[in-house]
């Protein structure tokens, strides 16, 4: 049957993607953090990047701007940058290491897998690794205003319920702000469809699925990422999907964005790639194929909350 043979389980990690790289004295391996302990720090931001040597520092040097301007009036502000380099084979990896050291950012975590799994993958692992109060997850390119970020805050202080919020940042926001969004007339068309294919299937009130600047409280992390299945670009969609059928609180907020020359992502291809695997992912909750797992469910909500819906 089609549906069971799009119905992917993601890989086991290596070893050695359990470890991260920063620029400590000794040089060495330290091992990851994981999603179900305690925060350490206010803010987690996740980065997948895959062959990203050409475009990882705009970004790199807009959330260290960030960070500079915030502690100025938040002396005791805490992050952590976890760059999730995801199989490259340009010097990703080796770039946000060497613009660490230049100035000084011992927050970076580099992290390399040994196989590309995907964008969803990176995010998802890097997620999982995760020590922030809050958790979020951005593109490598900085096509998305970084300082935007307090805006995706200040909501979902405003919306969350018992600690459990989600805050994505929207491109379709022309009736919602002032905020300015830059793209190709071809990539706003394909939007316009896919977000129509998207309400068909049920994902109803969410403007903009598919923005990479997506921002979790730890509890609503805790409860998504463990039970994702899905790590290609489609990934966005079954963050949603779990997010309704658990009842979290989803909240959409403007911001800035511009298109950035250089994408992996071939337009018309993975369009149609995306749409299909959109159908298989709502198929196989709908069928009872994928199942959230009960000890990652909250309390008043039944496991058969997916297949009702």
């Amino acid at each position: 049957m089609h549906v069971w043979f799009r119905s992917p389980k993601p890989r086991e990690r290596e070893e050695s993607e359990n470890y991260y790289l920063n620029i400590d004295e000794k040089h060495e391996r330290q091992r990851l953090g994981r999603l179900e302990d305690a925060a350490t720090v206010d803010l987690s931001i996740v980065v997948p990047a895959y062959n990203e040597e050409e475009r990882l520092v705009v970004l790199l040097e807009d959330v260290r701007v960030y960070v500079q301007t915030r502690r100025k009036t938040e002396p005791g502000f805490s992050y952590e940058l976890i760059i999730m380099d995801d199989g490259s084979t340009d010097k990703t990896l080796d770039v946000a290491m060497e613009y660490a050291r230049m100035h000084g950012m011992r927050e970076l975590k580099g992290v390399q897998h040994v196989i590309n799994r995907g964008k969803g993958g990176a995010v998802t692992q890097g997620i999982q690794s995760a020590m922030g109060r809050y958790v979020m997850f951005c593109d490598a390119d900085g096509a998305t205003r970084f300082g935007d970020i307090d805006a995706l805050l200040a909501r979902a202080e405003e919306t969350q319920q018992d600690g459990l919020v989600v805050a994505i940042g929207s491109r379709n926001n022309k009736a919602l702000s002032d905020t300015v969004v830059e793209r190709s007339h071809m990539r706003a068309f394909l939007q316009w469809g896919f977000h129509t294919y998207v309400t068909i299937l049920g994902v109803r009130g969410v403007r903009d699925t598919q923005c990479g600047f997506k921002l979790f409280s730890r509890k609503a992390a805790r409860l998504i990422f463990p039970n994702m299945h899905v790590e290609r670009f489609i990934f966005d969609i079954e963050i949603l999907l779990l997010a309704k059928y658990q009842r979290i609180p989803v909240v959409e907020v403007p911001v800035n964005w511009h298109e950035v020359a250089g994408s992996k992502m071939s337009i018309v291809r993975d369009s149609i790639q995306m749409a299909l695997d959109l159908l298989a992912v709502r198929l196989n909750y709908l069928l009872g194929c994928w199942k959230i797992a009960p000890s990652s469910v909250r309390s008043d909500i039944s496991t058969t909350t997916a297949e009702q819906s």
